[in-house]
């Protein structure tokens, strides 16, 4: 349920990213089918799954130095590997740059700390 669960709120955030910001982009015309999203939803979780922890462990003193805003600039070439292997799966997807990707990564961290503040009251009040 768990997994379900953050697999919806990556959703979400994904498609908070391509409305909000120019340069991420689902399909030519920006239409979002729901194909195209949960197959992106599914790439993005596994390489946030498999690639970042390693990407993590190796840029460290960058976490480190930068006080943890690092993070911003991983969770955007994610986000960038992501586009490109939504393009070899031939998922409409499209992120014009680092900058788009950028932008994206900050309104996808921020969409998924709201969703996950959400339910972590949403729990509380069932307790």
């Amino acid at each position: 349920m768990k997994l379900l669960l953050r697999l919806v709120g990556n959703a979400i955030a994904l498609y908070a990213a391509s409305a909000l910001i120019d340069g991420i982009q689902f399909g030519a015309g920006g239409e979002v089918d729901l194909g195209s999203l949960l197959m992106v939803t599914l790439i993005f979780g596994v390489v946030n799954a498999v690639i970042k922890p390693f990407v993590k462990v190796a840029t460290c003193p960058a976490y480190l130095v930068t006080l943890g805003l690092f993070t911003f600039v991983i969770n955007a070439l994610m986000l960038l590997l992501t586009g490109v292997l939504a393009g070899l799966f031939n998922v409409d997807f499209q992120i014009d740059g680092f900058g788009p990707a950028f932008r994206g990564a900050i309104v996808i961290s921020l969409v998924s700390f709201l969703l996950s503040l959400f339910m972590s009251t949403e729990k509380n009040d069932k307790d």
